[in-house]
C-alpha cells in the first residue's frame, strides 16, 4: 500500500447500523477499496448488509482483523475504546466515528495504542469534508464571531439499544462536530466558557449551548439540541468586513460584503458532493500512501476535551 500501482486497500466495517451501513455503501463504490468484511455484534444484520455487498461476515473482531488492512469503526461511542484496541494492537488503521471516545482518557489510550504500532488512526468528523467547509477554510481567515446551530430530531428507538447517539451527551453527539471545526479555524486557546444544558428525554443533556471566548478575541456561541421538530446544520462567520452564512446540510451559503459604505450580498460558490463520501476516499488515500490524515486523532481528542469541559460546567450549575 504505498501509492500508484499497489494493490487495493482491504477495508471492513466495525458495526453496520445507521451510520456503518452508509460506510460499507460508499466503500463497495470506490477504486482503489476492496471491501471485504464486516463485522457487527448483530450477527443476523452482519450476515444480512454481508450477502447484499457480496463479503464475509467475519464472527469476531479478530477474525475480521485478519482479513483487512484498514477498518471504520460504527459503534456507540461508549463502545469506541473497547472496539478499538483489539484493531489498533493487530495494525489495522481506523477510521474512527466521532467523538473518538467518551472521556479524554479513553481517548489518550486510543491514540497512544495508534503510534505504538505506527498506524493511522483517523476520526470521522464528517464535517471537515463537506465543501461548506472547504470553503470556510479558503475564506474566513481569522474570524471575529462564530455562531453556529445543529439541531435534530430525538432518534428513533432501536430494539437492541439506546437510541443511536444518546448513550453520550448531545455536546458529544452533534456540538462536537461544530467545536471540532471552530477549533480548526480558530486556531486559538479557549480562555473561557459559559454553557447551559438540560436533559429532556435521555439521563444526559438533549439540548445545550455555550458561548466560548479564546484567547485572540475571538467569540464562539454554539447551540446543539437532539429534541427539536426540525433538523438545521448552519454556521456563520463574521470577518473584519465579510459576512459568511453556510448550511451544511442544503451546501448551499451567502456572503455579506461591506464595500464603499454598502453591504454586497452575493451566493457562495460550492460544489455538491457527499461529505461522507469524500471522507472515505481520503481515508483510503491515508492508509494507501501513509500520508496524515485530515482530522487526526490528536485533533479529535482536543475537540472531545473542550466537550467534556462543556458538559463539566453544564453539570456544575445545574440546580
Amino acid at each position: 500500500m504505498t501509492g500508484e500501482g499497489s494493490r487495493s486497500v482491504r477495508v471492513g466495517v466495525v458495526g453496520v447500523g445507521a451510520v456503518g451501513r452508509h460506510h460499507v455503501r460508499l466503500y463497495s463504490q470506490l477504486a482503489g477499496v476492496d471491501l471485504v468484511a464486516v463485522y457487527d455484534i448483530n450477527a443476523s444484520r452482519a450476515r444480512e448488509i454481508a450477502s447484499q455487498y457480496g463479503v464475509s461476515a467475519a464472527r469476531s473482531l479478530e477474525e475480521l482483523a485478519s482479513l483487512v488492512d484498514a477498518a471504520s469503526v460504527a459503534v456507540p461511542a461508549d463502545r469506541h475504546l473497547e472496539v478499538s484496541l483489539p484493531l489498533l494492537k493487530r495494525g489495522v488503521h481506523l477510521l474512527v466515528e466521532k467523538p473518538i471516545a467518551t472521556d479524554t482518557a479513553e481517548a489518550e489510550r486510543m491514540v497512544a495504542a495508534a503510534q505504538q504500532r505506527n498506524v493511522i488512526l483517523q476520526v470521522g468528523h464528517v464535517e471537515r469534508f463537506n465543501p461548506v467547509l472547504s470553503y470556510l477554510e479558503e475564506n474566513a481567515p481569522n474570524p471575529k464571531f462564530i455562531e453556529a446551530h445543529r439541531l435534530a430530531p430525538y432518534p428513533p428507538p432501536r430494539r437492541d439499544g439506546r437510541p443511536r447517539g444518546t448513550e453520550v451527551s448531545v455536546v458529544l453527539d452533534l456540538m462536537i462536530h461544530d467545536l471540532e471545526i471552530i477549533l480548526h479555524l480558530v486556531r486559538s486557546e479557549v480562555v473561557r466558557l459559559d454553557a447551559v444544558g438540560v436533559p429532556v428525554l435521555s439521563d444526559s443533556e438533549d439540548i445545550a449551548n455555550v458561548r466560548i471566548a479564546f484567547r485572540n478575541g475571538c467569540i464562539a456561541n454554539v447551540t446543539a439540541s437532539r429534541i427539536s421538530p426540525e433538523r438545521m446544520r448552519k454556521i456563520r462567520v463574521f470577518l473584519e468586513d465579510t459576512y459568511i452564512s453556510l448550511d451544511y446540510e442544503k451546501q448551499v451559503g451567502e456572503l455579506f460584503r461591506k464595500v464603499r459604505g454598502q453591504i454586497l450580498r452575493e451566493p457562495v460558490p460550492l460544489e455538491k458532493e457527499e461529505p461522507l463520501l469524500r471522507e472515505l476516499r481520503s481515508f483510503v488515500r491515508c492508509v494507501a500512501d501513509r500520508s496524515r490524515p485530515v482530522v487526526p486523532a490528536e485533533h479529535a481528542a482536543e475537540a472531545l476535551r473542550l466537550a467534556c469541559r462543556i458538559v463539566a460546567a453544564i453539570r456544575e450549575h445545574r440546580p
